[in-house]
């Protein structure tokens, strides 16, 4: 059996099953954002001799929006002591900017000791997802604010 035919078979085993099978964790430690990266991102590794990532990237990836694997939500809430903005100072550059303004269903919610999560809501208000973060930037939280929010 030739070894690149046999890699190919688990390659495509793995692809066909496994679309987001890492932790946000584990998708962070290989450098890659979970909550905002798109499948087709995966596909242009092969462009800049990067194969060996892309089956990293495709247990990391959302499939794209013309694939309805993206779930939208009508409101989301960014929460946050500002106690942590010292701690967090890219969710704070995020908060203060006029980022927010370009979602008018987030609402920001300054609550004592929290670590920085968002809230993603359902139409009758029903909390449906928390997500830490912590860890990501301001384009991050507006990437996935963009992917994720329903448009108004």
């Amino acid at each position: 059996i030739n070894l690149d035919f046999l890699f190919l078979i688990i390659f495509i085993s793995l692809v066909d099953k496994n679309y987001g099978e890492f932790t946000a964790e584990d998708c962070w430690a290989l450098g890659m954002n979970k909550a905002s990266l798109l499948c087709s991102t995966c596909d242009q590794l092969r462009k800049h001799d990067l194969d060996v990532m892309r089956e990293h990237c495709i247990n990391c990836c959302n499939k794209d929006e013309n694939e309805p694997a993206i779930k939208r939500y009508p409101k989301a809430s960014l929460e946050v002591c500002t106690c942590k903005f010292g701690a967090y100072p890219q969710i704070q550059a995020f908060v203060k900017s006029d980022k927010p303004s370009k979602f008018p269903n987030l609402t920001i919610r300054y609550v004592r000791g929290l670590d920085p999560i968002i809230k993603l809501f359902d139409e009758n208000n029903n909390v449906q997802e928390v997500l830490a973060i912590e860890r990501w930037d301001t384009d991050a939280v507006e990437e996935f604010l963009k992917t994720h929010l329903q448009s108004p």
